[in-house]
Parts: structure tokens; sequence; C-alpha cells
């Protein structure tokens, strides 16, 4: 059965409190080791090529004696100048001066659960962590691999990887709680309860005009302001999606369902909307939902299935008559052969939960 996870790697976000000095290492730090990649970059993007392998060599004694980075973190600047490079080789990649940097454990490493050692331009520094995460906190031992160094409105987080160990699944269940996602109504499930967007929409709308105005003014402090608010609707975003996914696993586990969710795959090439609609249309984040739902529930042991999302919302769930036509409106279905009626987002979540194929592997 697709969509099902073996095992659940979860980021948490640990509060770092470097001293004033500290904080200024690290500081100096990120800007050379993004200026190392965005060095490491510029020759990637000259010899049109991602190899690590063949960069390092072109680039390695120039970062170092350049940007007077350790060996270890010119080879990491090469990773991620090769990665950036990768996903798009029609521009050479920029990085910001302080953007994130990874640590991985030749440059890491922890000293008990509440302090963390970094290497920095003059030397390793043991920093303080002053708040851990849920899985952190239950699961230090299980920290896995490389962090990232990130640096937000002052202050700076270290991004690790948890190993959460599964709880033990039990049999399949009998029956399914479908979830039918949109843009209208972000998601609504078989027993017909609604996830509006309207609320969703009102907040991005305000924030999108409100970005627009500051652009347009252009001042010092307009600027200053989109800096502050860059990442807020982001947060928001994220925000809605766990509170979404963490309702929608809690009821399947209080009833012993499983849930049934669409491939999303190809969303936004499926569903075609107004003109006027399409920045909310194309800049939700469908995925980011699927992935939050797909893990909470494999940490609920609640289990997960993908099916196959054609005429979901053109069946009718009474007598399965399928037709372009039971669809009127975004709203309403109204059955052309038996005359059945209601909401056509309830009516896609019944059909998902019931009717709708489970994705194969090689199909998914």
């Amino acid at each position: 059965m697709s969509g099902m996870l073996i095992g659940v790697m979860v980021t948490e976000l640990l509060k770092l409190a470097p001293s004033p000095e500290q904080a200024e290492a690290l500081l100096m730090t990120m800007r050379a080791c993004n200026a190392a990649a965005t060095r490491a970059a510029e020759v990637a993007f000259e010899h049109k090529t991602a190899n690590k392998i063949t960069v390092q060599k072109l680039t390695y004694h120039d970062l170092k004696s350049r940007f007077g980075i350790g060996a270890q973190m010119a080879i990491l600047a090469v990773h991620k100048a090769c990665g950036a490079y990768k996903r798009d080789k029609t521009t050479q990649p920029k990085f910001r001066e302080l953007g994130a940097i990874v640590y991985d454990p030749r440059i890491m490493s922890w000293k008990s659960r509440d302090t963390v050692s970094l290497l920095t331009l003059g030397g390793r520094i043991v920093i303080p962590v002053v708040w851990q995460g849920r899985w952190v906190r239950a699961h230090p031992e299980r920290i896995r691999g490389q962090a990232d160094l990130l640096y937000r409105d002052g202050k700076f987080f270290l991004a690790v990887v948890i190993d959460v160990p599964e709880p033990p699944q039990g049999p399949q269940p009998d029956e399914w709680l479908g979830v039918d996602l949109g843009i209208v109504n972000i998601a609504t499930d078989s027993d017909g309860t609604v996830h509006s967007g309207k609320a969703v929409r009102a907040v991005r709308y305000r924030n999108r005009m409100l970005r627009a105005r500051l652009q347009a003014k252009g001042t010092k402090s307009a600027k200053r302001l989109l800096v502050k608010r860059r990442r807020r609707e982001a947060r928001f975003a994220r925000d809605v999606n766990h509170c979404i996914s963490k309702a929608l696993v809690g009821k399947a586990k209080r009833t012993g369902r499983g849930i049934k969710l669409e491939d999303l795959s190809g969303i936004r090439a499926r569903v075609t909307v107004r003109q006027a609609q399409r920045v909310g249309h194309h800049s939700w984040a469908f995925f980011q939902l699927r992935s939050f739902i797909e893990y909470k529930a494999t940490l609920a042991g609640v289990p997960v299935a993908l099916v196959d999302p054609r005429n979901t919302s053109r069946r009718c769930p009474g007598c399965g008559h399928i037709d372009k036509r039971n669809r009127p409106d975004q709203a309403t279905f109204r059955c052309n052969s038996c005359g059945l009626a209601g909401h056509a987002d309830i009516f896609a979540a019944r059909n998902i939960s019931g009717w709708a194929a489970v994705m194969l592997p090689d199909a998914a």
C-alpha cells in the first residue's frame, strides 16, 4: 500500500543562547561559509558541472585560503553549491550572507543534553541550548546526522533531525476516513467536517496587499517591515496545516480508522481556476499538508493510503454514476442519474474513503 511511512524522521528547531562574543563568531562563520558556497557555485556554473568531486578539486584550496574556513566547511560549501546548481542549471546560485549553513558530526558534537559544540572560524565554541522540541527532550540519543544553523530575527537555531521510533502497527482497518483536499476548502473529511479556506484566504490576501504597498513605498522603514514579515505567512500556513493534520489524525485514531488521501501529484495542473484565483491556488502548501498528515499518522499508528484521484469529484456515492455534469458548480453535487444532492467536497471525501482505488507502489 502506498503512502505508508517506513521510518519517521522529524526535524525540530533548537534555540541556542550564545554569548555576544559567540554570536559574533557564528555570524562571521555564516558569512564566510555562504561566501565560499557562492564562489563554489560560480565555478560550478562556469564549468557547467554539479559533480561535487570535480568542483571540490577546482575550489578546495582557494576556499580555505580566501575565506579562512576549515577543510570540512570548505567541503560542505561545495556540497551546498553543487546541490543548488543541480536544481537549476540555468542560473548561477548566489547565497544570502546569513543563509543557513550545514554542520555535520565532524564540526559539531553534543557535550550534554543542553550544550552543543560548533566549529567557528576562531575554533570550537560550546553553546547552551535553551529550548528543546518535544522529540529531542524525549529521545536525545536519536539525533541523526547533520544539522542546519539558522539565524532568524536576531536569534540562532539549530535544525536537527530526530529518528522517532514508530509505535507497533496493528492490522489493516476495516474502515477509512476519506480526506478531500482543495482550494476553497483546504480539507474535507468523509464524516462531513469541513476545514474551510475562507479565513486563510482573507489573511493571505491582506498580507499580499500589504506587501505590495510596502514594496511600492520603497522607504527604509518599509523595507525593514518587509524583512520582519517575510516569514510570517509561511509560519501561518504551516500552523494551519499542523492544526488540520492533527485534527484528522486524531479523529481517525479515536474511531479506529485509517486515512485515505488523494495522490497530489500534478494537483495544480488538474485543477483550473480563474486568473484572479491563481495566486491562492498555486501557493498553498498541499504537499506540506500531506506530509504532516502522514508523519503524524505514523507516530499515532494510523495507516495512511494514497488513492487514485480520477473521478472522485464526479462520481455519485449513492448510485456510482460518473458524469462531469454531476458538478453544476464548485460547491454542489447533484447526480444526473439518481438525483442525490449534497456538498460536493463531502461526497468526494466519501468516494475517497470507500470507492477510490489505492495506488500501487509503482504508480504513486
